[in-house]
């Protein structure tokens, strides 16, 4: 039996859809919004209608009916934090989604919402697969060294956990649930995480800073250092927030966000372009061996994924320094559309339980935390 899966995944500027049989794409379009444009709607949830109408538009135009569609399934954004899977699309999700409920105002969370629209419009199934909002770690992984002040992750889960499953799959032989991994996404944010046994018990909180420095991330800098940056800058906690993740990184050293305009840079004889890439390689080889600890060096992969993976010097240099722990092997780009229809034809095979979003976070603190 083959079935038929239509991904949409909104973001700030684009909407990507893709239909699959299977796990075969057959029609994908990225379409890219102009920012006037989208400014003129006062908030997120009020682009739902404009987005939906260009989906359905588009598909039109390509003489691509909906009719057959066995799921519809979006980018899960808005969520609280829950294991990694994939979930049907309830009305507590689609509350949650409309609301943000996890506190990050992202066109993500518009995913949901699509997905349901057309199941219901089409009689199919709504769901969405490994939300950004996935949350695995182990307890080691939560505490701070201030008391109620825990650890939470930001990654980019969807594409970090397709990568460990497909490379189980296909090079490994074997399933995720049976092996190790340190896998990497490196692209516009940097995300490098420890996958044990099909989950992911730790990684870095991309969102609030940790990590290494991206094109447009500040990373991890010290709480001190920072104090009196802000104070010498005259910055509010806001102006802080953005130096996480829009105006940090590349973007606060050369103004640029562009990492092949800056390797170009490099290539030209620019000192100052060169270090700041090869910065950001060190710190991503530190966080592998972070992740490599975290792990008692039992690793079976080191994967490499994202846009920046495109860049046969990144990919060298990681080589060069961290396959002493385990093979490295490249994935450019990023396989986030065909995870989300894997996902959904794992649960249509019976090859994975479809799971149901609790509107609970699947960790709330310590219990000393609520001691006071």
């Amino acid at each position: 039996m083959h079935y038929k899966v239509l991904a949409i995944n909104p973001g700030s500027t684009s909407t990507k859809i893709a239909l699959f049989r299977d796990e075969e794409c057959i029609y994908t379009k990225n379409v890219s919004h102009d920012a006037s444009e989208l400014a003129g709607f006062p908030s997120i949830p009020d682009q739902l209608p404009y987005r939906r109408d260009m989906i359905l538009k588009l598909l039109k135009e390509a003489e691509v009916s909906l009719e057959d569609i066995d799921v519809f399934v979006g980018r899960g954004g808005g969520l609280l934090a829950m294991e990694g899977g994939t979930y049907r699309v309830s009305e507590l999700m689609l509350d949650h989604a409309r609301r943000c409920a996890n506190g990050v105002i992202h066109p993500a969370a518009l995913g949901s919402q699509l997905a349901n629209e057309f199941a219901v419009k089409y009689g199919a199934k709504a769901m969405v697969v490994n939300p950004p909002d996935v949350d695995e770690l182990q307890e080691l992984a939560r505490m701070t060294g201030i008391r109620g002040v825990n650890r939470n992750v930001h990654l980019h889960a969807l594409n970090l956990k397709e990568t460990a499953i497909r490379h189980s799959k296909n090079v490994l032989k074997r399933s995720y649930e049976d092996c190790n991994y340190i896998v990497c996404h490196i692209g516009g944010g940097i995300s490098i995480s420890a996958h044990r046994r099909g989950r992911m018990i730790d990684g870095y909180d991309i969102v609030g800073g940790e990590g290494p420095m991206a094109p447009t991330r500040c990373g991890s800098v010290s709480v001190s250092d920072l104090l009196e940056y802000m104070e010498k800058n005259q910055m509010s906690p806001s102006d802080v927030k953005k130096l996480c993740t829009r105006s940090g990184g590349f973007v606060s050293h050369v103004g640029i966000s562009d990492a092949v305009e800056l390797t170009e840079r490099a290539g030209k004889g620019d000192k100052y372009a060169r270090m700041l890439w090869n910065t950001m390689i060190y710190q991503i080889e530190k966080g592998i061996g972070a992740m490599a600890a975290v792990l008692n060096g039992r690793v079976d992969g080191i994967l490499l994924g994202g846009g920046m993976v495109h860049s046969d010097d990144l990919v060298a240099q990681i080589t060069e320094s961290c396959s002493f722990i385990a093979p490295v092997t490249a994935y450019p780009g990023e396989f986030e559309m065909e995870a989300m229809a894997a996902g959904a034809i794992r649960v249509l095979k019976g090859e994975e339980s479809l799971k149901e979003y609790t509107g609970e976070p699947v960790w709330s603190g310590f219990e000393w935390d609520a001691c006071g």
